[in-house]
């Protein structure tokens, strides 16, 4: 048959799906919707609807790209949120070309160690195809029974799509389940344990950012059926965020509006993971993606790191102080506050540091804890702030060893004590020429006589000095530490960027 027109009564069902399977290899027809254009006249006899039927899934094959795998019966969350439905074949239509819709999540995965993984097995190709095989077909596998759609992009990253924050979250923690041998989701009804040679492979950790939910991030297909746009892009601005927190760990990184959705979703019908409390969300504050700011959570999943539940208020009170710029003083004691809770609440630590501080040999939770109240009392109460902004370069030390702290506590420590420290040689300047200028009445007749005639010597100016800084007499430091503050506001403005400048 070469034309449609000489179909009659003999024409057979291959005969005719032959016919329209040249027409969509060709080009000639690549959606449903011309193909349907084409049956239109005889549309109604079974033999072309099952004709049509199985051409349209050679069209889903050719030009549906990312979304071939993706069916009516299994995918009918993303089904109805993707699809244009044809009336008369309910099963089939066309892809949405762009997408402005809440009810749409990307899930972009990284997995840690693959390289080294490829170097290791450059002389046993059969592993590399094992894995090849897990990335696609087995994440394939298991991102349907979470009604979602994956593919695997660039050798160590994967894309997944799906039509809910939970289906969304869900799936992260069953690929985590799968590769890394644990049981995050719990759901016998998403079968993640490793089958045949796939169990011969090493456990995996990967890293993960998840968005979406948000009509104003429209997310676009492409003709052949590629993904684009705002959506896609900060999903992956949010994976390499969490791969910066954690580069050989576990960690997921969301937008607040998937924590919101998933919240929303689950109050009348709860899924796995809600069932199981096998989640929290830790507010992580607003991080910069390219000129746009993302409110962001941390999904804390692992057991062992449950206890950041804990410091959620002293983090927050931390980001509303950042957010305000109150340099004067609430960033600081908030900074210590979260160290000092982050302490008393994390699994149990001692660490040597390469010199002992403030007399300490070694730290554990407690001199942690004592380091932290002393920090605040030169701060607070001696107004010496060179020596607290010593602590906070001495935290930074600290903390970069003890293997559970938080990376993201971390940065924002690392950017505080970077801000204060911006400041000591103008405040240094400032109340040397303030002892200078009121020497007369800080020193007695003695000492004066030795801080004149010392000004030639280095050492002995410098001890005089702090003398000098550590004077009630002095009555303006506060004065001159939070005008500096507020004169350089601008520089002050503190906040966390990820991602590519």
């Amino acid at each position: 048959m070469k034309d449609l027109s000489e179909y009659n009564d003999n024409t057979s069902e291959y005969e005719l799906f032959s016919f329209l399977s040249e027409k969509i290899v060709s080009g000639e027809v690549s959606s449903f919707s011309a193909l349907k254009e084409r049956i239109l006249p005889v549309v109604k006899d079974p033999r072309v609807q099952a004709a049509a039927a199985r051409a349209f899934e050679l069209i889903k094959k050719l030009y549906w790209g990312f979304f071939a795998g993706m069916g009516f019966r299994s995918h009918r969350r993303l089904w109805k949120e993707l699809v244009i439905p044809d009336q008369h074949f309910p099963e089939a239509g066309d892809l949405k070309p762009t997408l402005q819709i809440s009810n749409l999540y990307i899930a972009m995965l990284d997995i840690h160690g693959y390289t080294k993984f490829c170097m290791d097995s450059r002389k046993n190709l059969s592993m590399m195809h094992t894995l090849d095989h897990a990335m696609s077909a087995e994440v394939s596998r298991i991102a349907t029974s979470c009604q979602a759609v994956s593919q695997r992009e660039r050798g160590d990253e994967m894309v997944v799509v799906a039509a809910s924050a939970t289906d969304a979250l869900t799936v992260t923690l069953a690929i985590m389940d799968y590769f890394g041998k644990t049981s995050y989701v719990g759901d016998p009804a998403i079968p993640t344990k490793r089958q045949g040679s796939a169990e011969s492979l090493p456990l995996f950790k990967c890293s993960a950012g998840i968005t979406g939910g948000n009509t104003q991030s429209p997310l676009i297909i492409t003709e052949r059926g590629s993904l684009a746009g705002f959506l896609l892009n900060s999903g992956a601005r949010l994976q390499t965020r969490a791969n910066e927190l954690s580069s050989t760990e576990n960690r997921i990184m969301v937008s607040k509006q998937v924590q919101m959705n998933f919240i929303k979703e689950n109050q009348s019908i709860r899924s796995a993971i809600a069932k199981n409390d096998a989640i929290y969300f830790l507010d992580t504050g607003q991080i910069e993606f390219k000129g746009v700011m993302i409110p962001t959570c941390e999904v804390v999943f692992k057991p062992e790191e449950r206890y950041k539940e804990q410091f959620s208020e002293e983090l927050a009170r931390l980001f509303g102080s950042t957010k305000e710029s109150l340099w004067e003083q609430r960033i600081y004691t908030d900074m210590m506050d979260l160290l000092s809770k982050i302490a008393s609440t994390m699994p149990q630590f001692t660490i040597t540091p390469q010199e002992p501080i403030r007399g300490m040999i070694s730290i554990n939770n407690d001199s942690f804890l004592q380091l932290c109240r002393l920090a605040v009392k030169a701060y607070t109460q001696d107004e010496d702030y060179p020596l607290a902004v010593s602590y906070l370069k001495q935290f930074i030390e600290l903390v970069e060893t003890i293997p559970a702290f938080d990376r993201l506590i971390l940065d924002y420590l690392k950017g505080i004590a970077a801000k204060y420290e911006s400041l000591l040689p103008a405040y240094r300047e400032s109340v040397e020429k303030e002892i200078e200028d009121r020497a007369n009445h800080i020193f007695n007749e003695q000492y004066l006589k030795a801080y004149q005639a010392a000004k030639n010597g280095a050492a002995i100016y410098e001890k005089l000095k702090d003398m000098g800084r550590k004077s009630p007499v002095l009555t303006r430091k506060k004065v001159l530490w939070f005008n500096l503050i507020k004169s350089n506001k601008e520089r002050m403005e503190f906040t966390l960027y990820s991602g590519k400048k």
